[in-house]
């Protein structure tokens, strides 16, 4: 479940990454008002966890920044572990999905998560959103502009690691 202590830790660089970028708030936003998902957070995903860097959160899901999640029971681990997208408009219409734990435990019906690639081909975590109500997610435009935003996150997170290695 959600977790106040934060037990993985961000780097500084990441941490002043995702700060620094008031993009970030931005990026959230958009998406929220892109996909009508009331929920989008940039999370920090690792095979051991998932933690919360940033949330634009208008249904009072309960996470917030530095909060962390069962790694194992996120679909975004999933697509840590893929290198790829997943995008589901009904959860209850979805033979993939509609058994899967966490729609069932935090009562979501529409999701989506999309990696954000570091440059060496690593994933750092991913972009998410969902909302207790379905959402019409299917748009391959929308898509496209969502990976754009993961990939201005991931560039991000880069430059701000590497100025942060020559200082």
């Amino acid at each position: 479940m959600v977790s106040e202590s934060m037990s993985i830790q961000l780097s500084a660089a990441e941490s002043a990454a995702i700060a620094e970028v008031e993009t970030t708030s931005h990026i959230l936003q958009l998406m929220t008002r892109l996909t009508r998902l009331r929920f989008a957070a940039i999370a920090k995903v690792t095979d051991q966890r998932w933690v919360a860097c940033a949330v634009d959160d208008e249904i009072h899901f309960g996470v917030g920044p530095g909060d962390e999640l069962a790694v194992e029971l996120t679909i975004c681990n999933e697509v840590r572990q893929q290198h790829s997208a997943i995008v589901i408009s009904s959860v209850s219409d979805d033979p993939r999905f509609k058994d899967h734990p966490l729609p069932k435990l935090y009562g979501f019906e529409s999701y989506l998560s999309l990696p954000i690639v570091l440059c060496d081909g690593s994933v750092f975590g991913t972009l998410c959103g969902l909302d207790p109500l379905p959402a019409k997610l299917d748009d391959p435009d929308l898509i496209h502009t969502l990976e754009i935003f993961a990939r201005l996150i991931g560039t991000t997170l880069d430059l701000h690691a590497r100025v942060g290695a020559a200082a």
